[in-house]
């Protein structure tokens, strides 16, 4: 079995491919990349039995490079961040390895992979690994006040917005904090029956929406303390919106 690797820290790198030949030595380790760019450079015309694949690299994030080249093999993800799990099976991503990696994880990965068909039904695959993920609902966020650490439970957040590329959270005294994560990422990170992502630069709590005004073309209107300008409900999520409100 062919093996390629996609990690930026040689170090981690280095260690991987130890516990590859430790767990599983009958595999061959072809390659070891840095980036996204060499990385498609080589998939484009070569395909693997297996990638290990991290997913920050040194030039973007890994996800990157299978939209620019379609691969068939299972993909086992590393990574020291465990917000990407949702989209990593959303490729051939088989399973998601947190770091350290420990032996015995790596084992078990290695396993499953060795467990699949020659021809994976690759969204089968994708169900099983996400029905199998540990609920990522979080019920807190550590900020930074000034020189201070706090946690902001999830009851007292009345939004996230996105405001001169970066993220912010509204908590319930109208003070924003910067938080490390996208939209998109909080999307999958907090419960979707308390909070409703209004449009492509807001998140807003249902305790938020007590003002809503119709709008402009079929479009709402709610006006949150501590927001500067009114949040619009995009026309395309009008109807959602409602019936997020009427659940």
């Amino acid at each position: 079995m062919n093996v390629l690797i996609i990690e930026d820290e040689a170090r981690a790198a280095n260690h991987l491919e130890r516990l590859i030949k430790l767990v599983a030595p009958e595999m061959n380790i072809v390659k070891k990349f840095e980036t996204v760019r060499d990385a498609v450079k080589y998939l484009s015309v070569n395909s693997p039995s297996l990638i290990f694949s991290d997913v920050q690299l040194a030039d973007g994030i890994s996800f990157e490079i299978f939209e620019q080249v379609k691969v068939s093999c299972p993909i086992i993800f590393t990574t020291a961040f465990d917000q990407y799990a949702i989209e990593a099976f959303k490729t051939n991503g088989v399973d998601y390895l947190l770091k350290p990696i420990e032996e015995e994880r790596l084992r078990q990965a290695i396993q499953k992979v060795k467990q699949l068909s020659v021809t994976p039904n690759i969204e089968q695959l994708i169900k099983q690994a996400l029905s199998k993920q540990p609920e990522k609902t979080k019920s807190r966020f550590l900020v930074k006040a000034g020189d201070r650490m706090k946690s902001i439970s999830i009851e007292d957040i009345k939004a996230f917005y996105s405001f001169d590329k970066a993220t912010y959270i509204l908590n319930a005294t109208n003070r924003s904090y910067a938080i490390d994560y996208s939209l998109d990422d909080l999307e999958e990170l907090i419960d979707a029956n308390l909070f409703f992502k209004v449009n492509r630069k807001a998140i807003v709590s249902i305790e938020a929406c007590q003002n809503i005004l119709a709008w402009s073309n079929s479009r709402l209107k709610l006006t949150i303390d501590g927001m500067d300008e009114p949040v619009i409900v995009a026309r395309e999520k009008v109807k959602e919106f409602k019936n997020w409100l009427d659940r």
